[in-house]
């Protein structure tokens, strides 16, 4: 081959190489930055705040003693549930039973003073008739056997509040639920008036009350959004449960009563709602939250809190126009709503707005979108 035709074939190569690789170059857009990007949405937004409240069970109802005495017996299991009228405790009735006696002898003496008053005047009163004996001695006679009712009285209200005593010594369930642990044991000493307290408490469980409470600032909230009743018609109220481990309850409760008064001491209100409790996962003393809607807003335009970028007092997102540039405006934000800012100025629904992130992104830059799904139903207040 000649010298020229080798020049030729060099320069054919390397002209088709330097064309290969102008096909094979990039474009300027394979190098624009990704952004994600969303749509500004529109909703009517519930609004629920969270509060710690206790739980307490429909009747939380104290077993205490009504005689004095010392323990001789418990008759239940600590923990389990009992029937209303079951026998708890018994106290050493010796002494309630030495005074049931002493009542039966007395009222079996006024029994017989009775009988002897009563013959008395039977035998005075046709003597008087006959005048044999004096009006004195007729009104004597009556008047000793009136004492003698009277007498007789006294001892059967005596004697029947013996008896009562002596059923005291057995001390039985006022009512059905579930018992504590018991705070004595046989043996210990129980009174009246003792420093110890009850000896035990049961709780009916089958509802449970939750108590919890709202600033003055909500309450004042509270009673504009229901009215001039205010809290009159609670029961219209729904509010759930997030128990200590997170998970929702999976029962809904109503309110059903608020305090009479704001504690000057905390500026708070006391509010109680009632839940069922048919599987009985709850049970009195345990801390909850409470979740209850105190605010609605209509038609409000949300946008992803990570869109607004804050600098001091000014909020400003980047909005993706048609020609997929994108640039900057200032917005006026309102409540933030879970994760999401309402937009109350600024913004409308469906412009896309761009989540830059740590981009570096200057105004009417080129980008590359990409449409993001984000959630904007979280309604919790923050």
């Amino acid at each position: 081959m000649s010298l020229s035709r080798r020049m030729i074939s060099l320069l054919l190569l390397a002209t088709s190489w330097s064309c290969k690789q102008k096909e094979a170059s990039p474009s300027a857009d394979n190098f624009l930055p990704q952004v994600s990007v969303v749509e500004a949405a529109q909703r009517t937004i519930p609004v629920y705040s969270e509060y710690v409240g206790q739980t307490y069970g429909q009747s939380d109802v104290e077993v205490t003693s009504r005689v004095d005495g010392w323990v001789t017996g418990i008759h239940f299991k600590e923990g389990g549930f009992v029937d209303k009228g079951t026998l708890l405790y018994t106290i050493d009735d010796q002494p309630m039973r030495n005074m049931v006696d002493q009542a039966n002898a007395n009222l079996a003496q006024a029994n017989t003073q009775l009988v002897r008053t009563k013959a008395d005047l039977e035998r005075v009163e046709p003597l008087a008739r006959m005048n044999a004996l004096s009006r004195r001695d007729l009104e004597a006679a009556q008047a000793a056997y009136k004492a003698a009712q009277y007498q007789v009285d006294a001892a059967s209200a005596a004697l029947r509040n013996s008896k009562i005593q002596l059923d005291y010594a057995q001390i039985k369930a006022p009512i059905s639920g579930i018992i504590g642990i018991s705070k004595v044991q046989p043996g210990s000493y129980v009174s009246r008036i003792s420093a110890a307290g009850a000896l035990n408490t049961i709780s009916a469980v089958g509802d449970m009350r939750i108590r919890f409470s709202i600033t003055e600032n909500e309450y004042l909230a509270f009673k504009r959004k229901y009215g001039q009743e205010g809290t009159s018609d609670l029961g219209q109220i729904t509010v759930s449960l997030i128990l200590s481990d997170g998970k929702p309850y999976p029962q809904t409760g109503k309110l059903n009563v608020a305090n009479r008064q704001v504690d000057p001491e905390t500026g708070s209100l006391l509010l109680q709602a009632i839940f069922p409790n048919k599987e009985l996962l709850l049970r009195p003393g345990q801390y909850v939250k409470v979740k209850m809607m105190t605010d609605e807003y209509a038609n409000a335009v949300l946008v992803p809190q990570q869109a607004v970028n804050q600098l001091q007092n000014v909020h400003q997102v980047f909005i993706l126009n048609d020609s997929g540039r994108i640039t900057p405006r200032i917005i006026r934000t309102g409540a933030r709503i879970g994760s999401n800012w309402i937009v109350a100025d600024g913004l409308k629904s469906g412009e896309r707005v761009a989540l830059v992130g740590n981009a570096v992104i200057k105004p009417d830059m080129k980008v590359d979108p990409r449409p993001l799904t984000w959630n904007y139903d979280s309604t919790s207040r923050q």
